[in-house]
């Protein structure tokens, strides 16, 4: 069901709010994606890692991150008149996948932030949205001296659904996350679309 928020535009036209979700696994760009696109201050809820949490998370490859999301982070984004976004970020770490299912509710869709370095930690996000099945795309955040993937291969590599958008992207540049998060929409209107029409078929 595609969650929709309507008040009164200047012009008495509606306005319509679309729910995103931005996942993905540990230190993967999530928080940055989502500000770096948001137009209001981003709401962050980050710790910073302690000696007690090397126990658990994995910083294999991101041994420069300091902070972790253990709730959420929350942005929002106007595509253009009268359509806005509403972006929540997830924690990354298996210990708060039970915010997972409040934070999925009434979404219209999912980007799954891949690491190309590290891509078998997006399978769980990729496994959770298609078990639910939420549109989602998978943005490859091109990280500098990482190597460099085309969609096909990391399609192939994570056993997408055929017709599953992968899109390349730079999770600090606005427009390149602009560009990702409109993707998104598209794709899952068509999937709605398609799934309504089946049902009255």
């Amino acid at each position: 069901m595609v969650s929709e928020y309507s008040e009164p535009a200047d012009d008495d036209t509606s306005a319509m709010a679309l729910k995103i979700l931005v996942a993905g696994g540990f230190g993967v760009g999530k928080t940055t994606l989502v500000g770096a696109v948001s137009e209001i201050r981003p709401l962050r809820t980050e710790e910073m890692l302690s000696e007690a949490g090397q126990l658990v998370d994995d910083t294999d490859g991101v041994d420069q991150k300091v902070t972790t999301t253990v709730a959420m982070d929350f942005g929002r984004i106007t595509i253009r008149s009268g359509l806005s976004l509403y972006l929540f970020g997830t924690p990354g770490q298996d210990r708060f996948w039970f915010l997972w299912d409040e934070l999925s509710q009434g979404a219209l869709g999912a980007v799954v932030l891949a690491d190309t370095r590290r891509l078998e930690d997006c399978f769980p996000a990729v496994d959770y949205f298609e078990h639910r099945h939420i549109p989602f795309v998978v943005a490859v955040n091109c990280f500098v001296g990482a190597r460099n993937y085309g969609a096909r291969d990391v399609s192939r590599a994570l056993d997408l659904d055929q017709g599953t958008p992968v899109v390349l992207c730079d999770a600090r540049d606005r427009d390149s996350g602009k560009e990702v998060l409109i993707r998104l929409v598209e794709y899952a209107g068509r999937m709605h679309t398609a799934r309504l029409l089946d049902s009255v078929g």
